[in-house]
């Protein structure tokens, strides 16, 4: 999540629902719950304003000090679950003294998890949520993988298990604190959270009534393959690596060439698919500078847009798509980092190849071969890790909704593969099946979770301005749930002094429309756009 976002975060309190309910039991009480392979290891009430964050939390997980001065009292439990002898899930449970809405939204993480979201915890009680957070059964920051070497049950843990086991102590205690089970859950998270979210729909389709998954890391083995395939791409020939001071020539030379296919100049893509941007533009006509590539970089960029394909051609994971590689959240971040070997997935690939699949912390990824690394990732956590699975009767049966979204702009994870996840949903259940629980939401101009040049906040972090189904997607995922009223369309917003010079508003249409300008009016104004059907695109191959 982008600074901005976060700051909007801590601003924003949730209005509680009419006919909110007290606690039925004293909170200290809660210390003697008994719960299956499960001890409850404190359970106090927090009076209100008085929360402090541990000094040893992320503070991209804690936030401005100051939000929770805000937050009502509530009932604080932290339990430990141990569903196997190597398992250590560390789970706080969070319940609001009163004014509880009658629903138990649960959390997600980031990357390779290990800490706890208190960030998340405490928008929820604000908002009138019985909420619960786990650091899936490790404590570690979201890069570090090292907790895995020699400890296969805490992979299970991180993969799936630890979010299932937060979510039925956490079901459990609010039912027990309350003396009634929330009427509705939901989970909600991005990334490796929006991967956990469809483990969810997937493996334990009772545990959650809506879930809003963003940016899906839900092909794991081969997203970390195509990892590594970046990092062999940049880095094994010392000329093919980009430095950041190029990217904004490439950045710029990608909008030259396509920004205006959509019918507004404004620095966003539309659908990236449309663009046909080739990097040999950028090739130096005479010596090395900023605002140019050599060949070998050249090729590397092609690759990259490319993406990962095995020594037969055969595609390992999606390429990026072009108009994500500047801005704070691009490129330089995760793909071509600072330096050779100093971006995020650089730093994921290689934890989870060195840490997961081969156990060897002295793993050499310029010694490896793609082929033999994607064989070996498939075959060791295919079915631990991946959230692919393409058969959701069981969760739709119940009546279960879910909604996708991802940023065009996401220089992390590729949106292509989470358009991949949803066509290949309804070639297995048949369109009108699959419309009856599912939606997608491209978001263009947004980078992965958040930031970019494009409207970023629709609610997707719990937020939104104004509050209401119409600009908050999480809302609109309630609205669905228990009134049902599927969404077609949400209005995203991008607020003026996070880079922009004014506050700008897009719909976000159902996939596969795309908003398009009517030809007059502000082009900041939602209301000057209508959702319809894009234009031709580059084929997207359903598995």
């Amino acid at each position: 999540m982008n600074r901005i976002a976060m700051v909007a975060l801590m601003a924003v309190s949730g209005a509680l629902v009419p006919g909110a309910r007290a606690a039925g039991q004293n909170c200290e009480q809660m210390a003697h719950l008994a719960l299956p392979n499960t001890t409850v290891a404190s359970a106090e009430t927090v009076a209100a304003g008085t929360f402090k964050p541990p000094a040893s939390a992320a503070p991209w997980l804690t936030g401005d000090p100051s939000f929770y001065k805000r937050l009502p009292s509530f009932c604080r439990v932290i339990a430990d679950a141990k569903p196997t002898t190597d398992s250590d899930i560390k789970i706080e449970v969070w319940l609001p003294s009163s004014g509880w809405n009658g629903r138990f939204r649960g959390q997600g993480n980031g990357g390779f998890a290990g800490e706890i979201d208190y960030r998340a915890l405490a928008l929820a009680v604000l908002q009138g949520y019985a909420s619960a957070a786990t650091d899936t059964g490790h404590a570690a920051e979201g890069t570090d993988a090292t907790w895995a070497l020699g400890h296969p049950e805490k992979i299970v843990d991180f993969a799936y298990r630890a979010i299932h086991e937060m979510t039925v102590i956490g079901k459990a205690t609010t039912k027990a604190f309350y003396g009634d089970a929330a009427q509705h859950s939901y989970f909600a998270n991005c990334s490796n959270g929006g991967r956990q979210a469809l483990m969810e729909a997937q493996r334990y389709p009772e545990d959650y009534d809506g879930i809003l998954a963003g940016a899906p890391a839900n092909y794991w083995t081969h997203l970390l393959a195509s990892a590594l395939y970046d990092a062999q791409t940049t880095t094994l020939d010392p000329a093919s690596y980009i430095p950041t001071s190029k990217i904004p020539a490439i950045a710029k030379a990608v909008n030259d060439s396509c920004d205006a296919l959509d019918g507004v100049t404004d620095g966003v893509l539309n659908d990236p698919r449309q663009c046909r941007f080739d990097p040999a533009a950028l090739l130096c006509k005479a010596a090395d500078s900023d605002a140019c590539l050599t060949q070998p970089q050249v090729t590397a960029l092609g690759k990259l847009y490319e993406g990962a394909h095995d020594s037969k051609g055969k595609e390992i994971f999606p390429g990026f798509l072009p108009g994500g590689e500047s801005g704070g959240g691009g490129w330089p971040l995760w793909i071509t980092g600072m330096g050779p070997g100093k971006s995020l997935l650089f730093a994921f690939g290689n934890g989870y190849f060195s840490d997961m699949v081969y156990s060897q912390p002295d793993w050499d990824y310029k010694k490896a071969n793609l082929d033999e690394a994607v064989a070996a990732s498939d075959k060791k956590f295919a079915g631990v890790l991946n959230a692919t699975e393409t058969d959701m009767r069981p969760f739709k049966s119940r009546g279960g909704k879910l909604i996708i979204y991802h940023g065009w702009n996401d220089a992390a994870i590729s949106a292509l593969n989470t358009i991949r996840y949803y066509e290949a949903v309804q070639n297995k259940m048949g369109q009108p099946e699959a419309a009856s629980f599912l939606r997608l939401f491209l978001v263009p101009g947004m980078q992965h979770c958040g930031g970019g040049p494009g409207p970023d906040v629709f609610g997707q972090s719990g937020f939104s301005t104004p509050s209401d189904t119409q600009h908050n997607i999480y809302l609109a995922l309630e609205q669905w749930v228990e009134k049902g009223a599927a969404p077609a369309t949400v209005i995203a917003t991008k607020q003026p002094g996070d880079g922009s010079t004014a506050r700008v508003t897009r719909p976000l249409c159902a996939y596969p429309e795309v908003a398009k300008y009517k030809g007059s009016g502000e082009t900041n104004d939602a209301s000057n756009f209508a959702c319809a059907l894009s234009g031709p695109v580059k084929k997207v191959d359903i598995p």
